[in-house]
C-alpha cells in the first residue's frame, strides 16, 4: 500500500505541474516511472477523477477554495482512488492477468440506460439537449446525464472500455458487441407494472435481448468463442428504484412494505436465476441508492426544509437488506455462481450528507432548469447550471457525470475482487 500511495501522490503532483500553468511544484522526476503498470493505472484514475478539475483549478489560481479545503479534497480523492486502484489490482492479480473480464452486460433502469429508450416508443427519453452537454462531442445520447453514466464507469473500472453502448443501437460494430452492451431501459423495474407504466423494456425482455445477442453472436463468430466470452463476462444489474418510488404508492393498499419488497426480491431472484441458466457466472447486483434524497422527492415530500423522504429511504433499506440475504443464498445454491453485492446506498448517502470533500456545493437541486422537478422532457426548459461538477444531481432524479463516477468507483472497489 505504501507503493500505491507513493505513486498516487507523485502522479497528483505531476498532474499539478504539467496541467496547472501557475503551479510549479518541485518534485524529483526520477521517482516517477511512466512504464510502471501501477503508475499508468493510478495516473489514469487521477486524470479522469472527479477531483482532477479541482486540482487544476486550484493550481492555476482559478479556484475559490482555500488551501485547506483544497488539501481536504485532494486527500479524500487520493484515499478513494488508491482504494479503488488497489482493489482493481488485487482483482487482476488474483486470477493471473489484466483481461479477466471479456465483456460487460448491464441490465436495469435509467440509472444505467445508455440509450436503449431512444429506439422504443416511450416518454422516458433523454436524447435531446441539455442532456449530454458534457459528453464527448457534446451530444445527447439517451443517458440521463450531462455526460457519461454509471454503466460507462462500470465498464471502465472492469478494464473493458470507456463507453458501454445500448444494445438497440442499429449502428453497433462487431467489436462493440463482443465487449458488451447495455440492455437497461429507463423507467423499468422488477415489477412488470413498473415497466408498463413508463412503456419501458421490462426485465423479462431485457433477458430476451441477452438471449438474442447470444444467438446473433453465435451466427457471427461461432458458439465456442461466444461461450468463452460470456463465461468471462460481468453481468451487472441496477434496478428497483422505480418500483419502490413509482408503483408502491399506487398499490400500497394491496401490500405492506414488507410484502411488496418480498415481491420485488422474488421477481429479482427469478431474473438472476434465469441469467445464471443461460451461462452468466459473474453477476453483480448494485443495491438501491437513497432515492428519497433526490431533488424531486425532496420537493414533493420534504416540506419547507426539502428534507429527504425517510419513508421512501426506509423501503429502500428494507429491499437492500433482503437483496443481501438473497445474494448469500444464491451463492450457496447455484453452482459456479459468483453473485456479488455492491453497495450504492452508503456512498450516495455520504455524498448527500457530506458533499464538500468531494467538491459538491449543491445536493438538494438538480443542475437543469430550476433543479426542483425537471427530468426528461422538462429539462428542455431554459437554463442549466454553469458547472455541473459542483452538483450531485443533473436533473431531479439522476446524478451528474461526476457523481456517477464517484458512486461507481466507491460501490465497486470494496468487493470487486470477489468476482475472481
Amino acid at each position: 500500500m505504501d507503493d500505491y500511495i507513493h505513486v498516487m501522490l507523485t502522479a497528483a503532483l505531476y498532474s499539478l505541474q504539467t496541467e496547472a500553468s501557475n503551479c510549479r511544484t518541485q518534485l524529483s522526476y526520477e521517482l516517477l516511472d511512466p512504464s510502471s503498470r501501477y503508475y499508468l493505472l493510478l495516473y489514469k484514475q487521477m486524470s479522469t477523477s472527479p477531483w482532477y478539475d479541482h486540482i487544476v483549478k486550484f493550481g492555476s489560481g482559478n479556484s475559490s477554495s482555500s488551501p485547506m479545503a483544497f488539501l481536504h479534497i485532494l486527500f479524500v480523492g487520493l484515499i478513494v482512488l488508491v482504494s479503488a486502484a488497489a482493489n482493481i489490482n488485487a482483482a487482476e492479480n488474483s486470477n493471473g492477468g489484466n483481461n479477466q473480464v471479456a465483456a460487460v452486460f448491464v441490465f436495469g433502469d435509467s440509472l444505467v440506460d445508455t440509450g436503449n429508450n431512444n429506439y422504443i416508443p416511450t416518454i422516458a427519453k433523454s436524447n435531446f439537449p441539455p442532456y449530454g452537454r458534457d459528453f464527448p462531442g457534446k451530444r445527447p445520447t439517451g443517458r440521463f446525464s450531462n455526460g457519461r453514466g454509471v454503466s460507462d464507469f462500470i465498464a471502465e473500472i472492469l478494464g473493458v472500455k470507456e463507453l458501454l453502448p445500448p444494445y438497440l443501437d442499429p449502428n453497433l460494430e462487431l467489436q462493440q458487441l463482443l465487449t458488451g452492451v447495455c440492455f437497461a431501459s429507463s423507467g423499468a423495474g422488477y415489477d412488470p407494472r413498473t415497466s408498463k407504466l413508463a412503456s419501458a423494456i421490462p426485465i423479462t425482455s431485457q433477458l430476451n435481448m441477452m438471449k438474442e445477442y447470444i444467438r446473433k453472436m453465435n451466427a457471427t463468430v461461432g458458439e465456442e468463442r461466444v461461450k468463452e466470452i460470456t463465461s468471462r463476462s460481468a453481468y451487472m444489474i441496477f434496478m428497483g428504484s422505480n418500483d419502490v418510488t413509482n408503483i408502491y404508492p399506487v398499490v400500497k393498499a394491496l401490500y405492506s412494505e414488507d410484502s411488496y419488497t418480498d415481491l420485488m426480491i422474488n421477481l429479482a431472484t427469478d431474473f438472476f436465476q434465469k441469467l445464471h441458466a443461460i451461462g452468466a457466472r459473474r453477476i453483480g447486483l448494485l443495491n438501491l441508492p437513497p432515492t428519497g434524497c433526490a431533488p424531486a422527492l425532496r420537493v414533493l415530500t420534504g416540506g419547507g426544509e426539502r428534507a429527504c423522504s425517510e419513508s421512501l429511504n426506509r423501503r429502500i433499506r428494507l429491499f437492500n437488506s433482503k437483496l443481501s440475504s438473497a445474494v448469500d443464498k444464491m451463492n450457496q445454491e447455484l453452482p459456479g455462481a459468483k453473485f456479488v453485492l455492491f453497495d450504492v446506498y452508503s456512498p450516495v448517502l455520504s455524498l448527500v450528507q457530506n458533499p464538500a470533500p468531494y467538491g459538491f456545493e449543491e445536493v438538494a437541486r438538480g443542475c437543469c432548469g430550476t433543479g426542483n422537478i425537471e427530468t426528461a422532457g422538462l429539462c428542455v426548459l431554459p437554463g442549466t447550471c454553469t458547472d455541473a461538477t459542483k452538483y450531485l444531481f443533473w436533473d431531479s432524479f439522476h446524478p451528474t457525470e461526476t457523481a456517477s463516477r464517484i458512486l461507481a468507483y466507491q460501490a465497486l472497489s470494496p468487493n470487486l475482487s470477489k468476482f475472481f
